[in-house]
């Protein structure tokens, strides 16, 4: 996969002029070959911590009455014409496409987060451009074909205690919500997120929500509530645009 997270190493023209992407900058058809219905990752988000490899799949539909001879995707931050970054496969080879007149492309991207994101201003809406060539030399390139969200994968963790706890008593639930920095390789403190405490009676299949509680300037949850019975407690924390949801496994507390 070609890598590029430009900032100020290149221009957007010159890291666009130096990938195998098809020429010109706006969208082109040439004859009737058609691509569409684009999805990334299945149609879920893409989240990448700060060393683990991250593999996902892109699909399009792609037709020609004469048949689909190849097809490639370009994922990119920013703007087609001036990109922050962008992602595409080595050659025409790295997208496979089924055979017919309509046919379902599938290229399949490997995200290494030390080499495919420095900057986490990185995370966010990344667009989708496709293209496809017929076997008569149709072709048709799509530059912005639909969005998707690539996020800095985010921990969370709780610890609700004194264990045991005698009933009416207080229970101090302290957490922390951190996040991948891909600036430093890090996981950090996610500041000023509001955060479910939950909680999930012995015996109970199901959460409840008891209050929101916001992290700190360090990522941190602490709150107080009345021990009332056994059970679990856990923090949730529902995610943003930059950053996928996260869920403590609960802790489990004995009310005596």
């Amino acid at each position: 996969m070609h890598r590029f997270a430009i900032g100020t190493a290149l221009s957007g023209a010159l890291a666009l002029a130096a990938l195998t992407v098809p020429a010109a900058h706006a969208d082109t058809v040439v004859g009737d070959t058609e691509v569409s219905h684009v999805v990334v990752n299945g149609g879920k988000d893409v989240a990448v911590g700060t060393t683990n490899k991250v593999t996902f799949k892109v699909t399009f539909t792609a037709s020609d009455p004469a048949g689909i001879a190849s097809g490639q995707t370009y994922l990119y931050h920013g703007t087609w014409s001036d990109p922050d970054a962008f992602w595409t496969q080595d050659s025409d080879a790295d997208t496979v496409c089924t055979s017919g007149t309509t046919v379902t492309c599938t290229s399949t991207y490997t995200v290494v987060p030390e080499y495919d994101l420095h900057y986490n201003a990185l995370a966010g809406t990344w667009h989708i451009g496709a293209y496809a060539k017929a076997k008569d030399g149709d072709s048709a390139k799509r530059t912005d074909v639909g969005t998707f969200h690539v996020q800095r994968y985010s921990k969370l963790t709780v610890n609700a205690s004194p264990e045991p706890v005698a009933k009416g008593a207080k229970l101090t639930v302290t957490g922390k919500l951190t996040r991948a920095n891909w600036e430093d390789h890090q996981y950090h403190g996610y500041t000023g997120q509001p955060v479910q405490l939950q909680f999930r009676k012995a015996g109970s299949s199901t959460y409840s929500t008891v209050k929101t509680v916001s992290t700190d300037s360090t990522g941190t949850l602490r709150t107080t509530v009345t021990a009332s019975a056994d059970g679990y407690w856990r923090y949730s924390f529902t995610g943003t645009s930059t950053t996928p949801p996260a869920t403590a496994t609960g802790d489990f507390v004995d009310v005596r």
